[in-house]
């Protein structure tokens, strides 16, 4: 990491005016400060200065509840990095008191290749026979619902060949040629549950002008750990990642916003130019459509879209998968309230906090 106090700087700019209240939705669960944006910094001001024990059970208590949304920084007047502290913050309570056996388990298996491989088939194996009758509340039965609906819609969700990904639609929609490289980030849980979306975005990315091409050596992006204050751990899955991808000039394509989020934060985490100019390479797939993406098939559909909390608030991304809707002709985009609220999975917390 950049020399400096890893992290808790970016939390210096909060002057408690109270913005961030109404962004966060574990305040407006529980109403109590101390599970706020500005009850955190406090929080995490005390840890730094000593003045709070990293094992102090109150502290990880407020801070293991934070959905880490981050949908307080974009309405922080004063440009507050609460992402950057919070992630200081819980490595340094896990470098005090370790990391549950609950969260090690859940990143062995679903982010150790070797392991997770054979986690996931088994898992897309469950799902297809799961009725979503077994999602309910608690810790299992929340997790079974999560896991039913991984599945693609319309019966679809298994690993179709790689050139059945390709295909594109008729040569009249795509952009002219050659088409422009892009390589495909792959990930573990959108690789293992979500393949479906990567074959969704090869074949979008066609459409647009966009070859994709594969890299091997590829591995978890690190956010996961990161979140669960594993430092070191996503540190060295960012050098890998680094190396994998190669020094070229091709946009890094992510279709998963946690990943994209904490990629572009990849300059900041090792502090070398070849990972500031990798983290200046990573887009989400729906940057990559300006200005306008090519016209999609039509379909007579209303359709809601809940943005993810990394893609709205951790990249700032807002406009751009409005214009992959309104490219879909007929297709309806209906306004849901709330819905730059988290959804409350928020990664390992689906476990962890159910």
């Amino acid at each position: 990491m950049t020399e400096g106090r890893g992290g808790f700087e970016g939390l210096d700019a909060c002057v408690h005016c109270g913005f961030c209240l109404q962004a966060c939705p574990t305040f407006l669960a529980t109403g109590d400060e101390a599970d706020s944006p500005r009850g955190r910094i406090e929080l995490m001001r005390g840890l730094e200065r000593g003045d709070i024990a990293a094992t102090d059970p109150a502290l990880f208590y407020h801070l293991d509840r934070c959905l880490g949304c981050r949908g307080c920084e974009p309405v922080c007047p004063s440009g507050v990095q609460y992402g950057h502290g919070l992630e200081a913050a819980r490595a340094r309570i896990t470098a005090a008191r370790g990391v549950s056996r609950l969260a090690r388990l859940a990143l062995w298996t679903l982010t150790t290749p070797g392991v997770s491989g054979a986690v996931y088939w088994f898992a897309r194996v469950l799902r297809s026979v799961l009725p979503r009758s077994f999602a309910g509340w608690g810790r299992i039965r929340f997790a079974m619902g999560m896991l039913a609906a991984t599945r693609a819609a319309q019966g679809g969700g298994g690993r179709r060949k790689a050139a059945k990904a390709r295909q594109v639609a008729p040569a009249a929609l795509r952009r002219p040629s050659p088409p422009l490289a892009a390589l495909l980030f792959r990930g573990c849980v959108m690789e293992g549950l979500f393949s479906h979306v990567h074959d969704a975005t090869i074949r979008t990315l066609a459409v647009n002008g966009y070859a994709v091409q594969e890299v091997s050596g590829q591995v978890c992006c690190g956010a996961l750990h990161a979140h669960a204050g594993l430092h070191e751990d996503a540190l060295n899955l960012a050098r890998v990642n680094v190396a994998a991808f190669g020094d070229g000039t091709e946009p890094i394509v992510v279709n998963s916003a946690g990943c994209g989020a904490l990629m572009k934060d990849y300059g900041r985490l090792l502090g070398d130019e070849r990972s500031q100019r990798f983290a200046a390479r990573v887009k989400d797939v729906t940057e990559l459509f300006a200005p306008a993406p090519a016209p999609g098939a039509p379909l007579d559909l209303h359709v809601a879209y809940d943005p993810p909390c990394h893609l709205l608030h951790a990249q700032g991304i807002a406009a751009a998968p409005l214009k992959l809707f309104a490219a879909i002709p007929l297709l309806e985009l209906v306004a849901v309230p709330g819905a730059a609220e988290c959804c409350g999975s928020a990664g390992l917390f689906t476990l962890l906090e159910p």
